[in-house]
């Protein structure tokens, strides 16, 4: 009895898994974006502990960075990070997806506020993220 319990709680565990993995491959970014998000990561770090710092956001917005940052510090991953490129990839593909849905919530201005790299990360970061899409007014933020 105890035994059937245990497959079904692993089959179920595992289902969830490659559907995680499913998803992360449709939402990944396209072309080359996945490899410079890759280099922009630390960048992207220190935006992400600047914005959830920041008590003017919401705390909606604040709690989703929280959730993001604990789980790129955790060991465990979708994608193990000893597998050469996909290992880290997955980190990025979750990161571009927040950073996506904190734009909707927050506003561009205050991605570009807080990032505290150079303008060509935040045209990649932009790119990469989605948001020429996700925001009006993106243009001129990028002048700056």
């Amino acid at each position: 009895m105890w035994w059937d319990i245990l497959i079904a709680t692993v089959a179920g565990l595992l289902a969830a898994w490659v559907a995680l993995l499913i998803a992360l491959l449709v939402i990944r970014p396209k072309g080359a974006l996945l490899s410079e998000a890759m280099r922009l990561l630390p960048d992207l770090v220190r935006l992400l502990r600047r914005l959830a710092a920041d008590k003017t956001l919401p705390k909606g917005v604040r709690v989703r960075l929280g959730l993001l940052m604990a789980y790129l510090v955790l060991p465990i991953d979708l994608i193990p990070d000893f597998l050469p490129v996909i290992g880290h990839a997955d980190d990025a593909i979750i990161v571009a997806f927040t950073l996506r849905s904190v734009v909707r919530r927050a506003g561009i201005e205050a991605v570009r506020a807080h990032w505290p790299g150079t303008d060509d990360g935040f045209a990649v970061l932009s790119r990469l993220a989605g948001l020429n899409r996700a925001a009006d007014g993106t243009s001129a933020a990028l002048q700056r």
